[in-house]
């Protein structure tokens, strides 16, 4: 049975993943299919705001997510154009925000590493 303790627990974990652990990660996956870092950072800066400066801070202080996206200079106005399945639940769904910007992330990642063109990724 999920209670809200449960949730509140699992929420409470996923906030702790630092970012400096799962960006090698995501940086991985865009290689292995032909993608950059460059294009991988693109996407990164597009939705959060951050500049090659100020996202390798966040890297190199070892930030968790829920810190990488309090202290993001601004989420893109147009994130919530994000939509889809990612790890079995909507996206668009999510009513923690601070799961819903990593599910956001997660999702542009994955178009990246799917070949989608950037002009679709960026929701220009």
């Amino acid at each position: 049975m999920f209670t809200a303790n449960n949730m509140n627990n699992t929420n409470n974990r996923i906030y702790k993943i630092l970012f400096s652990t799962v960006y090698p990660l995501y940086l991985k996956k865009v290689e292995k299919k032909g993608r950059t870092k460059e294009e991988l950072d693109t996407v990164i800066f597009w939705l959060t705001g951050y500049d090659a400066n100020t996202l390798q801070k966040q890297i190199d202080l070892k930030n968790d997510f829920e810190t990488f996206f309090a202290q993001a200079p601004q989420i893109h106005p147009n994130a919530h154009k994000i939509t889809g399945v990612i790890c079995g639940y909507r996206v668009e769904e999510i009513e923690d925000e601070v799961i819903r910007k990593m599910r956001y992330m997660d999702k542009l990642v994955d178009e990246l590493a799917k070949g989608k063109k950037m002009e679709k990724i960026l929701r220009s």
